[in-house]
């Protein structure tokens, strides 16, 4: 498979390139930027992979896919640039500014019969991998709240507006997973923090999700926040697992490696790293389960290749926008916002 990237930025840099370089049967085709400073990363991070001015030079080198890992403003304009030349798009989250704009892509794509996925790479997080194991497990019993938040402190990320604020860059994460565990969502509300009157973008936020099945969900996030609460916190009538700190790929990309570089290591969070199952007096290390976000580009390799399913749906990322449109909505309006259940539909316990 051959997989152009379109962006050099810190997503392209370190959350695509490192996974793509590492896939088996797969060739780095190359980077569409036309920034100097980033094409020089480029040539001495992956040597002889070549940088490109546009999509319609990266396409004329051959691609199957392109991966647009680009700001959130500008990027819905080259997914459907990518989708014009008939190439299947990976787009980087969040998906969309708004459902209308989601919806716009998903129904070019399929006149265009191209087929479009979205990199939700946190679903292949370990802790989040072992909180889905404990729930399909029935260790936990019935799960009545899910928690649920990513905290640090981060000020250089005030104002950062390439995701387009802290709800919609990271609440399309924490909302994609809630859903895929526990479904679709009936009531919204939510609260957003501004550091400064007049700020363009949030720098952290609050929801609280009601799913159909009487789940609810509390989701959190800042980059302001110097004591950061656990990562997930899930509780049901048989007990609870809470576990800190974020999975350790992040870390790992930062630091240059890569599932081909580490192999076996890859996603193999330390026993110190691992969180606790609670139940009265009962307290008890829980083995986390290994990370692996290349998962994602393998289930796509095998989903371009020898059909089956793409590793995420668009239309889950529609499901997800929804709910971030209406979180934005209860915030404006101080009031909790339903939602029929066809409007967060799409994401399914698997």
């Amino acid at each position: 498979m051959r997989i152009g990237l379109v962006g050099y930025g810190h997503g392209g840099r370190f959350f695509h390139a490192p996974l793509i370089s590492s896939l088996p049967a797969a060739t780095f085709v190359g980077v569409v930027t036309r920034s100097a400073e980033r094409r020089q990363l480029l040539a001495a991070e992956h040597p002889g992979v070549p940088a490109f001015d546009s999509i319609g030079q990266m396409v004329e080198a051959g691609v199957d896919v392109l991966v647009i890992s680009t700001p959130l403003k500008g990027r819905p304009a080259l997914v459907l640039d990518a989708i014009e030349h008939e190439v299947a798009v990976v787009s980087d989250k969040p998906f969309a500014a708004d459902a209308q704009q989601a919806q716009t892509l998903i129904t070019m794509a399929e006149r265009q019969g191209v087929q479009l996925s979205v990199y939700q790479n946190r679903r292949w997080d370990s802790d989040f991998l072992t909180v889905r194991k404990l729930i399909e497990s029935g260790a936990l019993g019935q799960v009545t709240r899910f928690e649920s938040r990513i905290e640090r402190y981060s000020p250089q990320s005030v104002n950062n507006g390439s995701g387009g604020g802290f709800l919609r860059d990271l609440g399309s994460h924490l909302v994609d997973q809630a859903l895929l565990l526990f479904g679709p969502v009936t009531r919204v509300y939510a609260e957003l923090d501004y550091l400064e009157k007049g700020q363009p973008f949030d720098n952290g936020f609050f929801m609280s999700l009601t799913h159909a099945n009487g789940v609810i969900s509390h989701l959190g996030g800042s980059c302001l926040q110097n004591t950061p609460g656990p990562r997930f916190r899930v509780t049901g009538t048989q007990g609870c697992y809470s576990v800190d700190g974020l999975d350790g790929q992040e870390a790992s990309t930062l630091a240059g490696l890569t599932p081909k570089s580490e192999g076996e290591r890859w996603g193999v969070e330390e026993h110190r790293r691992w969180g606790w199952f609670e139940q009265g007096e009962v307290r008890e290390r829980v083995p986390s389960e290994r990370g692996c976000w290349n998962q994602f580009y393998l289930q796509l390799q095998t989903a371009l290749q020898s059909g089956g399913p793409l590793p995420v749906d668009a239309r889950d990322a529609l499901a997800t926008t929804r709910v971030l449109d209406a979180a934005r909505l209860s915030f404006e309006r101080h009031q909790v916002v339903a939602l029929s259940p066809f409007e967060s539909h799409g994401i399914k316990s698997e």
